[in-house]
């Protein structure tokens, strides 16, 4: 007995579409980081350079750990990657509002800027947004 395509087709969610983007981004950013983080220490206030946004080593770690949650989460179904959408983008809307606030400070062991703290905003209101509204169909 033949099949049609459209029964044997697995499509991907827009949560996971969404979390390969964006994870896919966060790893890239991640690796390039490294490239222009050189000479800075782990947690330095001022890092590298990377088109307008500054990343020390730390920064790195932590866009790598983001984009590896992301893909993970993306590739284990649409429950997966609701829930890594949502928590990201939580986690990445609240850096946001608090790196508005430490730029200046001993505590931005980031190496937040301005460029950052709307990457993180953007970042976390598009996944958070991804995360709770899309793919309703999947919700238990």
């Amino acid at each position: 007995m033949a099949t049609s395509a459209s029964t044997t087709r697995t499509d991907t969610s827009v949560n996971q579409k969404v979390a390969y983007v964006v994870g896919a981004i966060f790893l890239l950013i991640g690796i390039l980081g490294w490239f222009v983080t050189p000479g800075h220490s782990f947690a330095d206030r001022d890092g590298g350079s990377l088109l307008g946004f500054e990343v020390n080593p730390l920064h790195n770690i932590v866009h790598l750990l983001v984009g590896i949650l992301l893909l993970v989460g993306a590739r284990g179904g649409v429950s997966a990657a609701r829930a890594a959408n949502t928590a990201v983008g939580a986690v990445y809307l609240v850096v946001g509002i608090i790196g508005l606030f430490i730029l200046n400070s001993s505590a931005n062991i980031l190496a937040l800027n301005g460029a950052d703290n709307v990457l993180h905003l953007v970042s976390g209101i598009v996944l958070l947004a991804a995360g709770l509204f899309a793919d309703k169909a999947a919700r238990r």
